[in-house]
């Protein structure tokens, strides 16, 4: 890595660390969103240069919908435990009884929209007025609008139009009672700045974001991985490929990718190459409209 690149992600490593800390100077109770996915796993690392040698100034919260990827939730449980941080988790099965939801029809469902309501019942019952999140400008059109600090209403809702300016690195963390902020430091980054800072650093991540060995189904091009969530009928085209994830989300509706990327370096190279971003080529849930993820982030998701 060049000089220039290592300049770079000094750069975006101290921005978000300034993000960081200004969130816990200007917030009661935040909470850091961990999934054990690789941005939110690049978040716990930021924390721990912001914060260390002193305890995190904020849990660790995992919205749970229980269709997640097992390797994921190992790590996040390992990760957890090893920096010694306290993990709440909330459950999204809990939420779908407790208010009588509906899950979405169809082959590959996606729990993505219900995650709002563990999310917001977790804000409530531990007063959170922030929640620091992994999203980045590059993954998706309605991410590319939102603000660093993104205020959300009572009902943790989001208003497009109604975003405050961030002019000079100056971020406005007033937000009046009932309302809360979703805080994204690596607002800024992209795919390829956050492989380059795992690679520079050394970060550990879950095995399924390297090429490994995995019994898919073919859909409409993409890999659906089978698992007790999905099982292939008599007219599927059932493959065993070597595979990678871009992205982690359920297991229901998260595609892999065709990779024989086995190091950091071979994956760098692969993004490098590829002309689609990671929720584009993957994500069954962004696909459904062209608004999907705006229409969700509305109606309060991270």
């Amino acid at each position: 890595m060049s000089y220039k690149e290592k300049n770079y992600l000094a750069q975006l490593e101290d921005e978000a660390i300034y993000i960081l800390r200004e969130t816990a100077a200007q917030f009661e109770r935040p909470a850091l969103l961990f999934s054990g996915g690789k941005d939110s796993i690049v978040l716990v690392h930021l924390a721990l240069k912001a914060f260390r040698p002193g305890k995190f100034p904020f849990p660790l919260v995992h919205v749970d919908t229980g269709h997640n990827f097992p390797e994921a939730i190992k790590f996040r449980d390992y990760l957890a435990n090893k920096i010694g941080e306290n993990l709440i988790v909330a459950s999204v099965e809990d939420a779908i009884k407790k208010y009588n939801l509906k899950e979405t029809n169809g082959r590959f469902p996606s729990r993505n929209a219900l995650q709002t309501y563990a999310l917001l019942d977790v804000i409530e019952e531990y007063q959170f007025d922030a929640c620091i999140g992994g999203a980045r400008r590059d993954e998706e059109k309605a991410r590319a609008k939102e603000r660093i600090f993104s205020v959300r209403d009572d009902f943790g809702q989001w208003d497009p139009k109604l975003q405050r300016p961030e002019l000079w690195n100056i971020l406005n963390g007033k937000i009046e009672k009932g309302h809360n902020v979703r805080v994204f430091p690596i607002s800024n980054w992209t795919e390829l700045d956050v492989w380059n800072y795992i690679k520079a650093n050394e970060i550990e991540l879950p095995n399924l974001y390297f090429s490994h060995q995995r019994e898919c189904i073919v859909y409409n091009d993409k890999l659906i991985a089978t698992s007790a969530f999905i099982q292939p009928n008599e007219t599927d085209e059932v493959v065993v490929e070597k595979v990678r994830y871009r992205t982690v989300g359920d297991m229901t509706c998260t595609a892999a990718v065709p990779s024989d990327a086995a190091t950091i370096d071979d994956i760098i190279t692969d993004i490098i190459n590829t002309r689609i971003s990671e929720r584009g080529q993957t994500r069954l849930d962004d696909q459904l409209s062209e608004a999907a993820m705006e229409d969700r982030k509305k109606q309060g998701y991270f």
